[in-house]
């Protein structure tokens, strides 16, 4: 694979992504608590943690991370639950959208869909772009964070893979309200409201809620 990869444990697969400017070790603690049950993989998206950082920022688009995840789920034998983080939730999502099927199911946590109206978006990728020094990656790494279409949005209320959608109360409440929508939108979402949990609520003592809220869903699956 052209990207970096920590694998370990037995079981059925567990995909972990992360967000922008972070690394697979974001999942660190909860994969700790999962690997005695399942394969827990995480991804070093391209540019973060051990992954490469080539130049050219056509090799940091969406298509081409969604590419990199589909490498790791091919080597597994059954299918796998992605599990996503911000940046890594949305890639989840859109993985499930252009490639419906494929996953056995998603769980995302403090994230969005994109948008489906155009100006929307384009508002995104410039904040995006303006904050892009934020991010603490290399600047065409920080192009991860750009969105080109609205798949997500405008194929919500046909996309029916088993989703959970986690957001935390202290985080942001574009996420909590982006959760309540697709549980309505979406044919098979759940939305659940973690008390207290920031935007790196995988990361804190929340871990272990969040690591048993994921078992449980893939225990469902």
């Amino acid at each position: 694979m052209r990207v970096h990869v920590t694998q370990r444990g037995s079981g059925s697969p567990l995909v972990f992504l992360h967000g922008i400017g972070s690394s697979s070790e974001t999942w660190a603690k909860g994969m700790s608590l999962l690997e005695n049950r399942y394969t827990v993989a995480a991804i070093d998206l391209m540019g973060h943690g051990g992954s490469p950082v080539p130049d050219d920022p056509a090799e940091y688009t969406r298509d081409r991370a969604l590419e990199d995840i589909d490498e790791l789920l091919a080597t597994f034998d059954e299918p796998a639950v992605l599990v996503g983080h911000s940046l890594g939730g949305y890639l989840a999502m859109a993985h499930a959208a252009t490639r419906e099927g494929v996953a056995k199911g998603i769980v995302v946590l403090n994230t969005g869909p994109g948008f489906k109206n155009p100006e929307k978006r384009e508002a995104w990728n410039e904040r995006s772009r303006r904050n892009a020094h934020r991010f603490g990656v290399v600047p065409q790494a920080a192009e991860l964070n750009l969105q080109e279409d609205g798949v997500v949005m405008e194929r919500a209320g046909e996309l029916s893979t088993p989703t959970l959608f986690l957001a935390g109360d202290a985080d942001r409440p574009e996420y909590a309200g982006a959760g309540q929508y697709l549980e309505g939108k979406m044919p098979n979402c759940r939305f659940v409201l973690i008390k207290g949990g920031e935007h790196a609520m995988q990361e804190d003592t929340h871990a272990e809620q969040i690591a048993d809220l994921v078992d449980q869903f893939a225990q469902s699956l």
